[in-house]
C-alpha cells in the first residue's frame, strides 16, 4: 500500500494486491475519477431570432424567392448566402422570421443564430469578436472559454460549427466585411440590411429586395388590424404611410388606444401633419423644431431618406404624430432614450436618468411598436428603440440645447460609475484600487431587485453593458468629467481581464490616460498606463507594453503608494517571463512583492509570491519555488483569498514534477483541478488536467491516463472545443 498525505491533513491510499511488481511511484487514479466537472451546458440547438407575427400579408414573391434560393443553396457544398435588402422598418426581419418558421428551420435543423449588429455598433464599427462570442455561447461553449481576439473566435466558431447545418441571421448589416466574418462553415448566412452590398453579390449572395407594401397588400393588412375599416379609408392610410409597415402599424396602434376615434380621424390627422410639417408639437428649449434639427443632422436616418421618395417623410410624419399623442411621461421616456449614449437601457438606468412611471411608459412604447424588449434570461431585461424610431428620437434629442442634455447625461454617468464599481468589487474582490467606494449602494441603484448578485452575475452585467459603458466613458470625456472617465476605466479592468476584451481595454485606457493628465493625477496615469500595458502584453505586443511601462515608470516618483510601483514591476516581470528571462522576472516580481509587504496588502503579497514562484519554476529552482508557494498558500488561506489557491497549487505541481516527486505533483494538480472547478476557473481546470496528462504519461500509469482522457473529453464537450491551455 502506498499512502500520500494531502494538504488538508488527510491521507489518500492506493491498494496494490496480488503478485504485482511495482516499478516507480503508484499514482492516485481514483482521485482523478472523482474530479468535479463543471455542469455541462444543455445540448439544445439554438433557436434565435424575432418570433414570426401571426398577422402577415402578401410578400408571396419574396417568400418564394427566399425558399427557392435557400433550397438551392442547401443542396450545394459549402455555405450559402442571402442578402435581404429594404428601407428601415419595411418588414425585412419579419419576412425572414416568417421564412424560418415555414421552411428554413427544417432546411437547417442544427440551429438558428441571430444578431442585430446595431446593438454592438460603436462609432460605425461592430465588435465581431463579441458577436462570435455570443454565437459560441449559444452553441454550448462556456463563456470562460470564449477567446478574446477575432482570429481565435473565428477559428473556434468554425471548429464548433463544423459539420452542422446552421442558419445564421445578421440584421442591420452596413458593410460586407462585418457580414462575411459570420459565415458558418456549413449552412446559410442571411444578411439583412438597408442597402445592397455589391461585394457580397460578387461572393455569390442571392439578392431578395423588400419594397414597401402596395396598396392592395397594405389595405389588407390595415383591415386585419382594424376589421371595421372600409376599403377606401384603409387605402388612404396606406397612401399616407407610403406603404411602410412600421408606419402603418404605428398609426393603427395609435387608433386602437383611442376607441372613440375612427380610421377617418387618422387620415385627417396624418393629412394635416403632412400639410403643416412634421414637428408634432415638439421643440427644444432653444426653440429649434424637429424639422430644423433634421436639417442639421443630415443622415441621422441614413438609408431611410435617401432615394426613397416619400417613404422617409411618411414615416417621420407618423412617428411625430404617434409621439405627440402618447402620454406625457411616455413622450419624456422616448426623448430620454434619444439622449442616452449606447443602444440599450434597463429600467433602473431609466429611473436613474429621471424618467417617471417607467414601466407604464415603456409598455406604451412597446405596444406602439416604437420600442422592443431585448431578451436575456440571465441578466436584467433591457429595452431599445426600434432602429427607425431610434434615429427619429435622436433627431428630436438634437433639438435640445446642451443645458437640456447635460443634466441627463450627468445622471447616466453617475449611475454607470457606481454600478461598475460595485461589479468590479464583486468580480475581483479586495484588490488595490485608487478610486473611493461608490457613492450609492447596489440597493439604491435598483428599484426592485439588485442589478446583480455574486461574482458571475456581476461579470455578466459588465459584459452585457460593455458597449453602453464604453459610450458612457466617451460621453464623460467629451464633457470633461475626467474623474468619471478614469474611475470607469479602473472598474472595467474586472471585465477586460476576465473576458479578455483587450482591444477595448486599450481604447478606453487611452481616454483614461488623457483624463489623468487633465486632472494632474500621476498615480491614476500610472494605473491607466499599466492597464493598457497588460492588455498589449496579452495581445502579444510586448514593445507597446514596454513603451507604456516606461512612461509609467517615469511617474512613479510622483506617487505615494508603493503598490503602484508593484503593479508596474509585476507587468514588467510578466513580459520578462514571456521573453524567457526567468532571473529578470524573479527579480521584478520580488520587488513587487516587497512593495505589497510594505503596505501591507495581503492579496498583493499572495499574487506576487505566486508570480515569484512561477519565475523560479521557469528557472528550474524547484526547492526555492516550493518554499515561496507554501508561504503564499498559507497567507491565502488565512485571509480567505480562495481564488488564488488553485493557481498556487498548479505551480506547486510543476515544481514537484521538476523535482521528480510525481506522486506529490499529482496530488497538487488534483487539488488545483478540484479548486478551479469549484470556483469556475475553467482555464485553470483545463491546465491542471493537461498537467495530469503529462504526469500520467511520464509514470506510464494506464488507469490515470485513461481517466484523464475521459475527463478532458467530457470537459471539452461541455465547455467547447478548446485544446489544453498553455501554462502561464
Amino acid at each position: 500500500m502506498n499512502s500520500l498525505g494531502t494538504d488538508s491533513g488527510g491521507t489518500a491510499y492506493n491498494t496494490v494486491s496480488g503478485d504485482a511488481v511495482i516499478v516507480g511511484p503508484v499514482l492516485m487514479a481514483q482521485h482523478i475519477e472523482g474530479l468535479r466537472l463543471p455542469e455541462r451546458a444543455p445540448d439544445v440547438p439554438p433557436s434565435q431570432g424575432p418570433p414570426p407575427s401571426r398577422v402577415f400579408v402578401n410578400r408571396t414573391k419574396e417568400l418564394a424567392g427566399l425558399r427557392e434560393a435557400a433550397v438551392a443553396l442547401a443542396g450545394e457544398p459549402g455555405p450559402g448566402m442571402l442578402l435581404v435588402v429594404g428601407v428601415g422598418g419595411v418588414g425585412k426581419t419579419q419576412l425572414v422570421a416568417q421564412s424560418v418558421r415555414r421552411e428554413l428551420k427544417q432546411l437547417f435543423p442544427d440551429g438558428q443564430l441571430y444578431v442585430d449588429l446595431e446593438d454592438l455598433r460603436r462609432d460605425g464599427a461592430v465588435d465581431l469578436a463579441a458577436v462570435l462570442g455570443r454565437f459560441l455561447r449559444a452553441l454550448g461553449v462556456s463563456k470562460d472559454y470564449v477567446p478574446a481576439g477575432l482570429a481565435e473566435c473565428t477559428a473556434l466558431f468554425r471548429s464548433v460549427a463544423a459539420g452542422k447545418r446552421l442558419l445564421v441571421m445578421v440584421d442591420n448589416a452596413q458593410h460586407a466585411p462585418e457580414a462575411r466574418a459570420l459565415v458558418p462553415p456549413g449552412g446559410l448566412l442571411v444578411v439583412i440590411g438597408r442597402r445592397v452590398l455589391p461585394s457580397l453579390l460578387m461572393d455569390g449572395a442571392v439578392l431578395i429586395a423588400v419594397d414597401p407594401l402596395d396598396e392592395a397588400a397594405g389595405t389588407e393588412l390595415v383591415r386585419r388590424w382594424h376589421a371595421d375599416a372600409d376599403e377606401e379609408t384603409a387605402a388612404d392610410v396606406v397612401r399616407l404611410c407610403a406603404g411602410h409597415p412600421l408606419a402603418l402599424r404605428a398609426a393603427v396602434e395609435w387608433l386602437a388606444a383611442r376607441p372613440h376615434l375612427t380610421l377617418d380621424d387618422v387620415v385627417r390627422d396624418l393629412t394635416a401633419a403632412g400639410r403643416h410639417g412634421t414637428d408634432g408639437g415638439h421643440t427644444g428649449t432653444g426653440g429649434v423644431g424637429v424639422r430644423e434639427a433634421r436639417t442639421v443632422v443630415m443622415g441621422a436616418n441614413e438609408g431611410l431618406h435617401e432615394g426613397e421618395g416619400g417613404v422617409g417623410e411618411a414615416v417621420d410624419t407618423v412617428l411625430d404624430s404617434v409621439v405627440a399623442e402618447v402620454s406625457e411621461h411616455t413622450r419624456q421616456l422616448y426623448d430620454l432614450l434619444g439622449v442616452l449614449p449606447g443602444t440599450t437601457a434597463t429600467t433602473d438606468l431609466l429611473r436613474a436618468a429621471g424618467a417617471v412611471r417607467v414601466d407604464e411608459a415603456l409598455g406604451e412604447l412597446v405596444s406602439s411598436r416604437l420600442a422592443v424588449l431585448v431578451e436575456s434570461p440571465d441578466r436584467p431585461r433591457r429595452c431599445r428603440l426600434h432602429d427607425v424610431a431610434r434615429a427619429h428620437a435622436r433627431v428630436r434629442a438634437r433639438a435640445l440645447t446642451e443645458d437640456g442634455r447635460r443634466p441627463i447625461l450627468r445622471l447616466v454617468v453617475d449611475f454607470y460609475r457606481d454600478a461598475a464599481a460595485h461589479a468590479d468589487a464583486l468580480v475581483l474582490g479586495d484588490r488595490f484600487r485608487i478610486q473611493p467606494p461608490p457613492d450609492r449602494t447596489l440597493a439604491e441603484l435598483s428599484a426592485k431587485e439588485p442589478l446583480f448578485v455574486g461574482r458571475s452575475a456581476a461579470l455578466d452585467w459588465l459584459d452585457a453593458e460593455r458597449v453602453n459603458l464604453e459610450q458612457v466613458i466617451r460621453t464623460a470625456a467629451e464633457h470633461a468629467w475626467y474623474e468619471d472617465v478614469w474611475r470607469l476605466c479602473e472598474s472595467l479592468w474586472a471585465l477586460y481581464h476576465s473576458r479578455k476584451h483587450l482591444a477595448d481595454c486599450v481604447a478606453t485606457g487611452r481616454l483614461g490616460i488623457e483624463a489623468a493628465q487633465h486632472e494632474a493625477r500621476p498615480d491614476v496615469e500610472v494605473r491607466m498606463r499599466n492597464q493598457v500595458a497588460r492588455a498589449a502584453y496579452e495581445l502579444g505586443d510586448l514593445d507597446q507594453a514596454d513603451a507604456e511601462l516606461t512612461a509609467a515608470t517615469s511617474l512613479l516618483g510622483l506617487t505615494g503608494d508603493p503598490r503602484l510601483s508593484g503593479v508596474v514591476w509585476e507587468t514588467r516581470g510578466l513580459i520578462a517571463l514571456a521573453r524567457d528571462r526567468a532571473d529578470e522576472a524573479r527579480e521584478l516580481f520580488g520587488r513587487a512583492l516587497e512593495a505589497n509587504r510594505s503596505v501591507p496588502d495581503p492579496h498583493g503579497v499572495v499574487v506576487q509570491s505566486y508570480n515569484v514562484g512561477q519565475a523560479l519554476v521557469a528557472g528550474g529552482r524547484w526547492d526555492d519555488a516550493l518554499g515561496v508557494l507554501d508561504a503564499a498558500a498559507e497567507v491565502a488561506r488565512a485571509t480567505g483569498d480562495d481564488p488564488m489557491l488553485p493557481r498556487i497549487e498548479l505551480v506547486r505541481a510543476r515544481a514537484l514534477c521538476g523535482r521528480g516527486e510525481l506522486d506529490r505533483a499529482v496530488a497538487a494538480a488534483v487539488a488545483a483541478a478540484d479548486g478551479a472547478a469549484e470556483l469556475r476557473q475553467l482555464a485553470k481546470f483545463d491546465q491542471a488536467l493537461a498537467l495530469l496528462a503529462s504526469l500520467a504519461e511520464r509514470a506510464e500509469e494506464e488507469p490515470l491516463r485513461a481517466a484523464y482522457e475521459e475527463k478532458l473529453r467530457t470537459l471539452r464537450q461541455a465547455m467547447g472545443l478548446k485544446p489544453p491551455a498553455a501554462a502561464d
